[in-house]
């Protein structure tokens, strides 16, 4: 049977592939090979030895064919759209609970605050055991629960859950929810501080991104006080092309050119310019990018950069230069398309992966350095196509290590904060509570040292002189006991390089420990205060005249 769906599989991404290039040429092939697929399909279903579910094979050799052409090409069948509106809309109808499969269950990751579920009294890390009448089973499929739990706003759902960490008290819970529409929150936070720089944070783009970004910059320049924006767009995957550009026209004059997008075809051209007036087009603006920034956001950072507008401040963003478009389907379907490319005003594409030319083994890489074009800002200033959004300044939290990225994949930290929290369900003030040498030492102690597994490089090191002396012909007595002396002094003890990361670490715990108890614009303010790449993005509002030079061409 894996053969069968593997061969199936393989044909449908050829009869992909034959009808991306047929469409445009030869029609006919396309046609004989759609005949021989449909005729596959047909033998299948009358003479297989075995009952064959063609709705599963189909789906997948759809699935199969569209990872060929690009991971933006995705299928929805009517069932599945919902995931699709709530992406443009900002809301779908729900409980308001992000999910996650873990060790073969179901678990809440995080309740959204203000939601129906956290108001019920759902908690991070709590165990799905049931839905209504239906019994979660081990091994079940986190998106399938995804929509048990989403429904028509107004109707009720049961839930069941397993709370960890209870500690001798009744640890099973049931939850009789109502949904209600549920609000992606878009901006969770903007402010001014004390030295006049606001910050905005956007979290995604949507219907009603541009109108928030329009009050909040309103707001903040109602005293007079601003003197400097800062615009964190790290970690915002995109959304609508139209509401970036609705949100670069609030900083432009009206008719600036923002972007194009060119598909197939001379005359699939279209250019996005602002539309509107202004709100100022003098204020200081900062962008924050990082590898998390994408689309929609790259298209504001870049056509911001483009016209000398903002320096961008951080990483180098994603690369994503393609165009999804909804298409009609029959039987309610829709198939998300990409359809065009886009370009910002200086003429860059800034998509990083090539997906029409592929290895030999069928993966794509990003494109290398050497093959990105210079291309000039209104100015005159040097930026590189091919590979995202490059910033004027870098910045950029370099003290990830091996133990501290292990403290995050294996959640660790996670469950710590979620047994603080069981521990200490009274909420703490948020402009009181900090992570002290208390919680730090409960969280070393939770730490169980057989199972918390970290690379330790400087004993791979000691290993590798031990290879290499031997592979030489150095290895003797002398040398292994200088090893052996070597080794020693360079074991790892777990505590102490916990200790050797407490900083790091007690910013870990306080992000984890505050989602638990603090609201998002009290989380993203607290986590301001330890955000060294916002330092560096406020230091170069400060300097007006480090600020003006980064937007002028370096003299050669």
């Amino acid at each position: 049977m894996k053969r069968l769906l593997y061969a199936i599989i393989c044909f449908a991404a050829f009869v992909g592939m034959t009808a991306a290039e047929g469409s445009r040429s030869n029609k006919s092939e396309l046609r004989r090979q759609l005949t021989v697929f449909n005729s596959l399909v047909k033998e299948l279903q009358t003479n297989y030895v075995d009952t064959i579910d063609a709705a599963r094979l189909i789906r997948t050799a759809i699935d199969a064919m569209l990872d060929e052409i690009d991971p933006y090409t995705e299928y929805y069948p009517e069932e599945d759209q919902e995931e699709l509106t709530s992406i443009s809309s900002g809301h779908y109808g729900g409980i308001g609970a992000y999910i996650q499969a873990r060790d073969g269950r179901v678990i809440v990751s995080q309740p959204i605050w203000d939601s129906p579920a956290r108001k019920a009294g759902l908690l991070h890390g709590d165990v799905i055991l049931q839905v209504d009448s239906t019994v979660l089973t081990r091994g079940i499929e986190s998106d399938k629960v995804s929509k048990m739990l989403r429904g028509q706003p107004g109707s009720q759902v049961r839930v069941r859950v397993l709370r960890p960490y209870m500690e001798g008290r009744d640890s099973v819970f049931t939850f009789d929810i109502m949904r209600h529409n549920i609000n992606v929150n878009h901006l969770p936070y903007y402010g001014v501080d004390s030295a006049g720089i606001g910050y905005l944070r956007l979290s995604t783009f949507n219907e009603k991104s541009a109108r928030s970004v329009r009050e909040a910059l309103e707001d903040m320049r109602r005293d007079g006080h601003l003197r400097g924006l800062i615009i964190d767009l790290r970690g915002n995957g995109g959304g609508l092309l139209e509401s970036a550009v609705q949100i670069a026209s609030l900083f432009v004059p009206k008719g600036t050119e923002i972007v194009r997008t060119r598909g197939f075809g001379r005359n699939s051209e279209r250019v996005y310019k602002t539309t509107s007036q202004p709100v100022d087009t003098r204020l200081p603006l900062v962008i924050m990018t990082d590898e998390g920034t994408a689309s929609a956001s790259e298209i504001l950072a870049g056509s911001l950069q483009d016209h000398d507008r903002a320096v961008i401040v951080g990483a180098r963003s994603y690369g994503k230069g393609l165009v999804q478009v909804p298409r009609q389907l029959p039987y309610n379907a829709l198939m998300k398309v990409t359809v065009a490319r886009y370009y910002i005003p200086s003429g860059r594409l800034i998509q990083a992966i090539d997906y029409s030319h592929r290895n030999p083994d069928g993966s794509v890489a990003r494109i290398p350095d050497s093959l990105r074009r210079v291309w000039h800002t209104r100015a005159g200033r040097e930026v590189l196509d091919g590979g995202g959004i490059t910033p004027d300044v870098e910045a950029m939290d370099t003290n990830m290590n091996r133990l501290l990225y292990n403290v995050i994949a294996d959640q660790w930290a996670y469950d710590f904060a979620n047994r603080y929290r069981a521990r200490h369900p009274e909420t703490p003030d948020p402009d009181s509570f900090v992570v002290d040498d208390s919680i730090f030492n409960e969280f070393k102690a939770f730490i169980d040292p057989a199972r918390f597994k970290y690379d330790r490089m400087s004993e791979a090191g000691v290993q590798y002189l031990r290879d290499a002396a031997k592979a030489e012909g150095y290895m003797n007595d002398s040398v292994a006991a200088q090893l052996d002396i070597l080794e020693r002094l360079m074991k790892h003890d777990l505590g102490r390089d916990l200790d050797f990361n407490r900083d790091e670490l007690i910013d870990i715990l306080d992000s984890e420990i505050s989602e638990r108890y603090f609201s998002d614009a009290d989380r993203t303010r607290r986590s301001l205060k330890y955000d060294t790449e916002v330092d560096t993005a406020r230091a170069v509002l400060l300097d007006l005249p480090r600020y003006e030079k980064l937007l002028q061409p370096k003299k050669k």
